[in-house]
């Protein structure tokens, strides 16, 4: 398939109800509107084509660039391209759910991952931080450097409430991951957040979502969820 039959099957799914709540979440025109799990059968024709992923993503169409990130091929990608791919990435939809993802199967990932957490922008930060949430959610606890998070996890207590609100997010679930997915720092994870506490995190201009990371790992816990890794990272 061609970047034309793509967007126009990508049009084709489009719903106008979805389409309305992708706006509300910060994605802007032009898009259409397309569920996530309607793209599977033209990825599973498709499979990985890395050249149609980058035409599809500098389209700036967002169900397009977040096809783009289904089709990807990481591992072809160099750190200049997952930097282009954060320029376009205008809100966390794409950050963290597109970029973060696709960056996580790559070789580079941790690397990557650590210059966007020190660049003080909200969403390379934000990236940054989810990247690592997709990481210790899927890969082998022996591929991490315990005393790395263990950095992480005190920048994090220091630095949380002060951080961009988007950062405040992937920081957050960050603690969350690190507690349930990443057994050897699982209690210094619950101890982090416990110290955190609540954090309050703006979304518009009077929106307050209040975060709580010890909350949801005894609810994890409780669940069973410990020790949780996932198959695959991207759809």
């Amino acid at each position: 398939m061609n970047v034309e039959e793509v967007m126009q099957e990508l049009e084709a799914l489009g719903k106008e109800r979805l389409k309305k709540m992708y706006l509300s979440n910060g994605a802007r025109e032009p898009l259409f509107g397309v569920a996530t799990g309607a793209m599977k059968p033209m990825a599973k024709k498709i499979k990985i084509d890395q050249a149609l992923a980058e035409r599809l993503y500098a389209t700036g169409n967002y169900d397009a660039m977040y096809f783009a990130g289904v089709i990807a091929d990481p591992k072809a990608m160099t750190e200049a391209d997952f930097d282009r791919w954060m320029d376009g990435a205008y809100f966390y939809m794409l950050s963290d759910y597109v970029v973060a993802v696709t960056l996580a199967e790559a070789d580079i990932a941790q690397a990557v991952a650590d210059q966007w957490i020190a660049s003080g922008e909200e969403l390379r930060m934000s990236a940054g931080w989810s990247c690592y949430c997709w990481l210790l959610g899927s890969r082998p606890d022996r591929e991490f450097s315990e005393s790395k998070l263990a950095g992480m996890l005190d920048e994090v207590e220091r630095t949380i409430h002060d951080a961009p609100e988007r950062a405040k997010s992937a920081m957050n679930n960050f603690l969350y991951t690190a507690a349930l997915s990443y057994l050897p720092l699982h209690d210094k994870a619950v101890a982090t957040a416990e110290a955190v506490g609540p954090v309050e995190m703006k979304r518009g201009k009077k929106d307050v979502k209040t975060l709580n990371a010890a909350e949801s790992i005894r609810k994890a816990v409780e669940k069973g969820s410990l020790g949780f890794k996932r198959k695959y990272v991207r759809c």
